[in-house]
This record gives structure tokens, C-alpha cells and sequence, in this order.
């Protein structure tokens, strides 16, 4: 007999914030069975499969046993003896009542005293125990009932956060001997052709074969826009095919795609709480055994101080104490408020790593910031080449060529703009040099690209004007020698300028860190307004800047996107990453992870802390503010079970209603 399922999910907050899905080692996702789901406590994680009308006929049926005989006692003033009441009341309380009786035994078993499930059932079996039966059946009928709107709450909140488990597709059509083959995603190897018909959903990484496309990009980034995509750019599972058959060669298998990473992302964000999940089941555990002790004192004492004490008022009022002061309002409610708030940022595009970075986000004051790919499109374009005593198209094939074995924005403009020549070239030892630049064998010639530190490093002159130039520049030397020079210049981002401009509103200090040269990146924080900006820094400057900002008390979130930011990202109160472009350590070691790119995200994800945090402490004033209120009456004797139950559904309601709303807002 089933009546509220989430009677067992209300124990704690690790069940109530449980998605019901898992990551098998393959990486695809299975629904749990209903026996995975019960544990010995009773706990049945697969809550939804309850939430109709019929698997709660006996609640319901009890509920209405209730409302008749009050029409009849208090409407047409008809009374039955004690026996007919017994008969018809105590079928309707077990009818309404069974699955908290049988917790609250279970429990007892292991002993387990101090917990919701024995409280009410102690409550209500002390309401029969005096002779109030039809208030003992209500407030078993009205707490299973409040039980049910939070089950319908709770699981309304996971389904924002598991639609995104239904946007990977079961199937795809690969490209084998010539012939068109439906198969599993997982059964797809790395440079496999893959075919996505119009309104197909991509199921894995690739580059595009087509000439052209057009995708839905708003699984992964929360945009709805169109993104066209050219012949040999990216495509990432999750993107819907707008408009023609298209073409893709897998570059990632299925469990290694994004969305994969996405996915495992979401799941893993429930299982870190915030402080104040923490501290509410802490205070559960403890509030629960003192209002037990409060409730027998209540009872006990006044026998000691009254001369007309009378057993059974003192009995009725410290029932109501006890129904009053159930905490299943605070121990639902909290973690659904957090909850709420990774379902919003989902919907934003941005995915919290957990819902303690909920918390972390409203106490930050600074956002420091990488540049490129971070306010910048990290998309460059040669401007110019100028050589000194070499061949300028020599030059350019040899920049081309040992830029080709980097990864990052300044190589790929390099190498786009070198078209084809340098293909045929031999390039052996290439060597990156963290925060200079590359060294390489480029046709037997010995070759360095990169910044003046690189330069520097290695002893070799060059023309010391390029130092004020404003374009970000990469210099070549050849055999030991000064070769030229190539600018390239990037766009900023259409939403950096304003985003810098609501970190300000929000009082928010905003520094930039990069290891482009400072003539640049003070060229980037005027146009932006940035408060301070570093230029010529390697990694570990980086790192240094960050810690002598934290020394002066400051509360630190760091964006970034390429691999060296991941040692800032993991040093920072709040790390961030730019999840479309940026590298996959980053997002890795990142709390927050923006998936479209956009710098305004940044503020969104503070707001959204802090609306989250507002929602949350609102349930927890709401909650403790009613219970104390009607303890005092209770205890006084002013308020009966009736009152009880109804502030303590209603209040649960209220605080659940709140939580849920988090997830229909908009920042």
C-alpha cells in the first residue's frame, strides 16, 4: 500500500536532491528499479511512479471518511458512540497512515526515536488514546496529504534538472562500407562519418564534413539562436540540425563527448551541499529529540505546580506540540530552494558543480579574469607581417608550420592565414614553452614563435619598438636570429563591456590577468573599464596575483578558459569556466562552468546565488517563525491538533511553493 512516497524522501536531504538517474561505466543512463531504489530504511528514491491519483485512493478515501463525519458532527449534529467511531476511524487513520506506522516501527526497531515518522505517529496515537478520533485521523490524513504536495514538488524540480538526460539520442546513423547503419552512439569510433537528418539531434563530437549547417544550440548553451557552422568547425552532441542532412566526422567517442561531461556535471552537483543544507540537517538532528523532551515536559510538569492538573488536557496539548513541531518543512524545503537555483542557472546556460558554489557566489566582491576567450572571442586575424632581412613568404611558412602543433587562437589565425604551402613542411621537436611561445625543427631550421619573453630567454635581440605596439604580436627568430614580426589582432566580446558594467553596479571589483603584453591588455581594460589589468603573465604570476588579492580579504571568483588558468581556476573562491571554447582541464577543475561563452553569465550566476539564498532563508524565517508561534499556543492550550496540522501543512506548503518558484524566474 502505497500513500506518499515522499514520507521516505523527506528524511534527509541526500534522497530529497536525488535525480533518480546515474552514469552506468558506459555512460549511459538507466533509470533506477523501484528494488535499487528501497533501502532498508524504506527509502524509495523513484518517487514519480507515485505522484497519481490512484496510488493514493486510500488517502484519498480516508480524507473523505474525514469530511463526512465532520458534515455530520458539526453540520447536522449527529454523534456516535465510541465503538461506531472506532469502527469507522480506525480503518481510514491505517488506510491514510500505513507507510509512516510502518517507518516509524522500523526505525524504532534500530532506535531511532527522534524522527517525523514516529513523532506523528506517536501524536496521532495519542490522539486516539484520549478519545479525539477524528483528530487523530485528521492530522494523519492532512500530514500525508501536505507529504503528497511536497513528493509533487520535489519531483517537479528534478525534472528541470533531468530534461537534460532526454537530449542525448539513443541512436545514430553511421557511415559504414558505403552504406547508411543505425547504431548506438557508444558503438561509434573515432573518425567515423555520422549522418544527422533536419531536426536530429547530434549524438556525438565531431567536425563538420558539409559544406554548411545551421544548429539549435540551446541544450548546451541556453541560447536559442541559430549557429551556423562552416565546413571543418565544431559540432558537439547535443546541437539539433536545423536545416538540410548534414555530415560529421566523430572526433570524441560517446563518453568522452561534452555533453557527456555536461551530464556528469549535473549529477554530481547534488551531492555538494551548501552550508546551509549542512547546518539544517545538523539542526534536524538535534531540534527533533529536544522537542520530544520538550513535549513529555509539557506533559509532566505541570503535575508537580498544579493542584486541578488534569492527565488528559495535558496530554492533548503536548500532541500538538509534537504534530506542530514536525521539521519536514525545513528539511524539504532547503535543499529544493538549492536545487531550484542549479535548475535556473541550468536553463542560463551555466552549470553550478553543486550547491554550495550557490552560496560561494553571493559572498564574491572580485572577479578577476582571463582575457582571451574570456572578454575576447580568442578569434584572430593576421593583420600584417614584417620581416627583418627574410624572405616574407619563407617567414610565413615556417610561423605557419610550428604553430600548427599548438592549440591555441594565435596559432590557428597564423596557420589560417598561411593557407596550405606549409603542409609539405618537416617539423620535428616541437616544444612548447609555458607562457613564451613554441620552439621547433622547422625543414632542418631551427625556429622560436612566440612573445619578447621568449626572446629574452634565449638571448636574441629584436627591434624594441614592437614593445608599444598595441596589437598582440608574435615574433619569429630563426637559427638563433631575429626573423620579423606578425600582428594579430582579436574582437572582444558584444556582452563584455556591459557585463563589466553590472559587475560595477553589483559593487564588484573586476581585475584582468593575461599573458599577452601590457600595452594590449591595458588597450582592452580601457575600452572595457576594467579597475586593474596585468599583462606579460605566466601562470604562475597569475597565481601570485590571485593570492596576494585573497590576503586582502578578498572574495575571488576566477573566469578562464585555456589550460594555464586551470591552476588560477582551482585557487580561486569560485572558479569559472568559459565551457564552450575552453579547455577541457579548465572545465574540470572549475565549480561553475558558463557554457555559451558570454561574460554576462558571470553576473547572472551571481544573481542567481544570491536569489536562491534569499528564497532559501525566506522558508527557514517562514518555517521556525510559524512553529514557535503556534508551540506557545499549543503549550498554552490555545491551540488543538487541528490548528497543529494545518500550520504545519500549510507552512510546508508555503516554503515549497517559494522553492519551486526559483525555477519560473528570470535574471
Amino acid at each position: 500500500m502505497k500513500v506518499s512516497n515522499i514520507h521516505k524522501e523527506c528524511c534527509t536531504t541526500d534522497e530529497i536532491i536525488n535525480t533518480g538517474t546515474h552514469v552506468k561505466n558506459n555512460h549511459t543512463i538507466h533509470q533506477h528499479t523501484d528494488q535499487e531504489h528501497n533501502d532498508d530504511d524504506g527509502h524509495n528514491h523513484g518517487s514519480e511512479e507515485a505522484s497519481g491519483w490512484l496510488s493514493h485512493s486510500p488517502l484519498l478515501t480516508s480524507l473523505a471518511v474525514v469530511l463526512v463525519m465532520m458534515v455530520l458532527e458539526y453540520g447536522f449534529h449527529i454523534t456516535f458512540d465510541t465503538l461506531t467511531q472506532l469502527i469507522i476511524f480506525i480503518p481510514a487513520y491505517l488506510l491514510a497512515g500505513y507507510n509512516v506506522l510502518n517507518l516509524a516501527f522500523r526505525k524504532a526497531l534500530r532506535l531511532d526515536f527522534f524522527n517525523e515518522f514516529f513523532l506523528m505517529s506517536v501524536a496521532t496515537i495519542g490522539a486516539f488514546a484520549i478519545g479525539s478520533f477524528s483528530e487523530g485521523v485528521a492530522v494523519m490524513v492532512f500530514y500525508s496529504i501536505g507529504e503528497w504536495f511536497q513528493d509533487s514538488a520535489v519531483n517537479n524540480a528534478k525534472r528541470s534538472i533531468k530534461a537534460l538526460l532526454d537530449i542525448r539520442p539513443d541512436a545514430v546513423d553511421v557511415i559504414r562500407n558505403e552504406k547508411l547503419l543505425t547504431v548506438a552512439p557508444a558503438d561509434v569510433a573515432i573518425d567515423e562519418i555520422i549522418q544527422i537528418k533536419p531536426g536530429e539531434k547530434v549524438a556525438l563530437d565531431g567536425v563538420l564534413l558539409s559544406d554548411k549547417a545551421t544548429f539549435n544550440t540551446a541544450a548546451l548553451t541556453g541560447e536559442s539562436k541559430p549557429d551556423n557552422k562552416a565546413k571543418g568547425e565544431t559540432v558537439l552532441a547535443g546541437m539539433i540540425n536545423l536545416n538540410q542532412v548534414t555530415e560529421v566526422q566523430v572526433k570524441a567517442s560517446f563518453k568522452d563527448s561534452k555533453l557527456s561531461k555536461i551530464l556528469e556535471m549535473v549529477q554530481d552537483a547534488t551531492a555538494r551541499k551548501s552550508q546551509t543544507q549542512l547546518f539544517i540537517s545538523r539542526f534536524a538532528k538535534v531540534y527533533t529529540p529536544i522537542v520530544f523532551l520538550l513535549a513529555v515536559l509539557l506533559v509532566a510538569l505541570p503535575w508537580f505546580f498544579l493542584s486541578d492538573y488534569v492527565f488528559k488536557d495535558w496530554l492533548y496539548r503536548g500532541l500538538v506540540f509534537l504534530v506542530i513541531s514536525c521539521p519536514c518543512a525545513l528539511v524539504v524545503s532547503i535543499p529544493l530552494g538549492y536545487f531550484g537555483g542549479i535548475g535556473l542557472a541550468s536553463k542560463n546556460g551555466i552549470l553550478f558543480k553543486g550547491s554550495n558554489f550557490l552560496d560561494v557566489m553571493t559572498k564574491v566582491n572580485t572577479i578577476v579574469m582571463d582575457k582571451t576567450g574570456t572578454l575576447t572571442k580568442g578569434v584572430f586575424e593576421v593583420q600584417k607581417v614584417v620581416v627583418n632581412d627574410f624572405d616574407e613568404k619563407e617567414l610565413i611558412l615556417l610561423a605557419a608550420a610550428i604553430e600548427s602543433k599548438s592549440t591555441h587562437p594565435i596559432g590557428h589565425a597564423v596557420v589560417k592565414y598561411a593557407g596550405e604551402d606549409f603542409h609539405n613542411a618537416t617539423i620535428t621537436n616541437v616544444e612548447e614553452v609555458a607562457g613564451h611561445g613554441l620552439k621547433g625543427i622547422v625543414n632542418g631550421k631551427a625556429v622560436l614563435a612566440g612573445n619578447t619573453k621568449l626572446l629574452k630567454k634565449f638571448n636574441i635581440d629584436y627591434d624594441k619598438v614592437i614593445d608599444s605596439e598595441a596589437d598582440t604580436i608574435v615574433l619569429l627568430a630563426v637559427d638563433g636570429k631575429y626573423a620579423g614580426y606578425i600582428t594579430i589582432a582579436d574582437e572582444m566580446k558584444e556582452d563584455a563591456e556591459q557585463a563589466i558594467a553590472d559587475m560595477h553596479k553589483l559593487n564588484i571589483q573586476t581585475v584582468m590577468l593575461s599573458g599577452d603584453k601590457q600595452s594590449v591588455v591595458d588597450k582592452v581594460a580601457s575600452i572595457l573599464r576594467i579597475d586593474r589589468a596585468y599583462g606579460d603573465l605566466l601562470p604562475e604570476h597569475k597565481v601570485e596575483k590571485v593570492e596576494l588579492l585573497k590576503k586582502e580579504g578578498k572574495h575571488i571568483a576566477f573566469v578562464g578558459d585555456g589550460v594555464n588558468d586551470a591552476p588560477v581556476v582551482a585557487l580561486a573562491d569560485a572558479g569559472i569556466a568559459m565551457g564552450g571554447l575552453g579547455s577541457d582541464a579548465t572545465i574540470e577543475t572549475a565549480d561553475i562552468v558558463i557554457q555559451n561563452d558570454q561574460p554576462s553569465k558571470i553576473v547572472t550566476a551571481i544573481k542567481i546565488g544570491k536569489l536562491t539564498k534569499n528564497i532559501v532563508w525566506q522558508n527557514i524565517g517562514l518555517a521556525m517563525g510559524v512553529k514557535i508561534i503556534v508551540l506557545l499556543l499549543g503549550a498554552g492550550g490555545v491551540a488543538t491538533l487541528w490548528e497543529a496540522v494545518i500550520a504545519d501543512v500549510g507552512v510546508a506548503l508555503l516554503a515549497i511553493l517559494n522553492a519551486v518558484r526559483i525555477q519560473r524566474m528570470n535574471v
